[in-house]
């Protein structure tokens, strides 16, 4: 049985519902295809600890966080999509557009402290709801546990409880996620499919992740601990965030922020003191400490004991010249062994090549058939730019899907 819809989006994350609302808005039926029981799983998850939306920042500035993944030489000659292009599509539908299509939904927006917008209640689940009754009004169809199996020809087949499927649409948006926690539908099974049919995909790599540490038995008691009052540093990139210690090694915000850098082979290191100068962290070492241990001493100087744990952890043996130690305390390195796993990561960095991709973000390689989100080849840090790039692209997809279909698109 081969159904014909003019519109087929598939993947019922962020993407692919933008895709859905912007094709739906311009006067096109639409069939929306998830695979698992129940759209958006994903980004339910990211809303457990709250769902941080966007943030309150320049259209530019913001938008020059996200990068093409694409090696330089690599990159798209004029005329194929490449960073700058990708930028700009962020830039349009940037943090007051979507904030401002929040709030349409009726869901009450706050900025915290570091500029990261969220729901007045936090959570993720009011929004998507709004949104799916909108969609719904729109007349978007959303069909559940219709997995995508790859093309059949110029059609595209599906395992579906019904059985096997084909839809022959008139324009397709992707929107199939990267391959971070897979147990919620980024999977990247469709790789093979899209390289198969000529697609340039880039390998899979964990982005935004958590790293390894082989700890000794002494910190034990610190798994779990949050570390404040530091500078995380590698290559570029450096962050003054919070961070945890795990049983497994180091995550948290301020991880994330140098995760990319870390990744790619930079060296690590935290300023334990980063509102101390050198100077006055060197007198206070050439205190005599007495009786004290140097455990104690330390705890006097850093005054937090997690701190401490970690100068001990990373910095032995210590340097007894005070100026040594000020500059270890200054520059700890990040002893950390890789990067925890795809399975975990917050995102995932990889996907499909911007080259393989038409300014309208079309495949190259398959005309009629769009690609958005996280699928693509581009890496950005948490605090609000995933998610809102992820609606930027789905949107432009729509957008451009519509568009060739024939339609207003306003």
């Amino acid at each position: 049985m081969t159904e014909s819809p003019p519109a087929l989006v598939i993947g019922a994350g962020p993407a692919g519902l933008m895709a859905a609302e912007a094709l739906a808005g311009a006067g096109h039926p639409v069939v929306v295809a998830e695979a698992l029981p129940s759209p958006a799983r994903k980004f339910l998850m990211a809303g457990k600890s709250g769902l941080n939306l966007t943030r309150d920042e320049d259209a530019a500035v913001f938008a020059a966080r996200v990068q093409g993944g694409s090696a330089p030489a690599l990159r798209a000659p004029p005329g194929y999509l490449h960073d700058e292009e990708l930028r700009a599509i962020v830039a349009r539908f940037g943090p007051a557009e979507v904030s401002g299509w929040a709030r349409l939904l009726g869901v009450e927006l706050f900025t915290g402290s570091t500029r990261r917008v969220f729901p007045v209640g936090m959570k993720a689940s009011p929004l998507l709801r709004a949104w799916l009754r909108r969609l719904a009004v729109q007349g978007v169809e959303l069909r559940t546990r219709w997995r995508w199996q790859g093309f059949a020809g110029e059609a595209l087949r599906f395992d579906t409880p019904l059985g096997e499927r084909l839809l022959r649409p008139g324009v397709t948006v992707l929107a199939l996620g990267g391959a971070s926690w897979p147990r919620l539908g980024s999977d990247a099974a469709w790789v093979g499919w899209l390289r198969d049919a000529g697609v340039d995909v880039v390998s899979f790599r964990p982005a935004n992740m958590g790293f390894l540490v082989s700890w000794s038995p002494a910190m034990a008691p610190h798994f779990g601990a949050a570390v404040k009052g530091t500078r995380l540093s590698a290559g570029a990139l450096s962050s003054r965030g919070e961070w945890v210690l795990t049983r497994h090694g180091i995550e948290g915000g301020a991880v994330y922020e140098i995760s990319a850098a870390l990744r790619d082979g930079a060296a690590g290191v935290v300023d334990l003191a980063p509102d101390l100068l050198v100077e006055v962290l060197t007198a206070r070492l050439a205190q005599s400490r007495g009786r004290l241990s140097v455990g104690n001493w330390l705890r006097r100087v850093l005054r937090d004991p997690v701190r401490v744990a970690l100068l001990l952890e990373w910095g032995r043996p210590l340097p007894d010249d005070p100026a040594a130690l000020a500059a270890l305390i200054k520059a700890l390195p990040l002893r950390v062994s890789g990067p925890a796993g795809l399975e975990r990561a917050i995102s995932s960095a990889g996907g499909v090549r911007l080259g393989a991709l038409t300014p309208a973000l079309e495949l190259r390689a398959r005309p009629g058939v769009f690609a958005a989100g996280e699928m693509l080849d581009w890496e950005a840090p948490t605090g609000g730019y995933l998610l809102t790039t992820c609606l930027a692209t789905g949107r432009h997809a729509g957008l451009a899907a519509a568009r060739r279909l024939g339609g207003a698109t306003a």
